[in-house]
């Protein structure tokens, strides 16, 4: 799954107010696209897998009494969804096997938007990193150190429109169209040494 897709995430929670809460949360999340679902009843849930399919069901292990996560992977064995507990309170660790994460109240959501990334596989350093080519990452390097076109260029002994389509590329991958935002991406993602940052 590429992370500019759309992923849905059923919520399966009696509380409303945990529901409602961390549905507003993962629709805040910046880096992925969410598509929440709420259930609020175990027949809910069964009408939820009979129509739309999610990728990740957030599930309280005490949701209709107990959520068996055994038993929902038996129901629908074609269905390749990724099951989160959501721990509202203390709950014993062997409720909790065969799930592929948990959170609770107390994650920040960047914690959450990396524990959805990791289960979905979307860690999103790798897939950009790979979806850019060795070149266009020299060329985010020269705009961050301040280089015009021109210059980069005649230090890559290339055409302008060469590097222009370079450019080009690497604002469609990364969604980035500001030099202080591929100076920020190329700081985190270690292209370049905060020393080497024209300002």
């Amino acid at each position: 799954m590429k992370r500019s897709e759309t992923i849905s995430i059923a919520v399966a929670e009696s509380s409303v107010i945990v529901r409602s809460g961390l549905i507003a949360v993962l629709r805040r999340l910046p880096n992925l696209n969410i598509e929440p679902l709420e259930i609020t009843s175990v027949d809910g849930l069964n009408d939820c897998m009979q129509g739309h399919v999610p990728h990740v069901l957030i599930i309280d292990p005490l949701f209709g009494g107990f959520f068996n996560v055994e038993q929902f992977n038996e129901a629908y064995p074609k269905e390749d969804i990724k099951i989160i507990s959501l721990l509202c309170s203390v709950t014993d660790s062997n409720l909790l096997k065969g799930y592929d994460e948990s959170i609770d109240l107390y994650n920040t959501p960047e914690e959450i938007e990396k524990k959805i990334s990791n289960i979905l596989h979307l860690n999103k350093e790798n897939s950009d990193q790979e979806a850019l080519t060795q070149r266009e990452k020299e060329v985010i390097c020269c705009i961050v150190k301040g280089m015009t076109n021109k210059e980069m260029a005649d230090h890559f002994f290339l055409s302008i429109h060469t590097i222009i389509t370079h450019r080009r590329n690497i604002s469609r991958k990364l969604q980035i169209h500001s030099a202080a935002g591929l100076t920020i991406y190329a700081i985190v993602n270690k292209l370049v040494d905060v020393s080497e940052v024209k300002i």
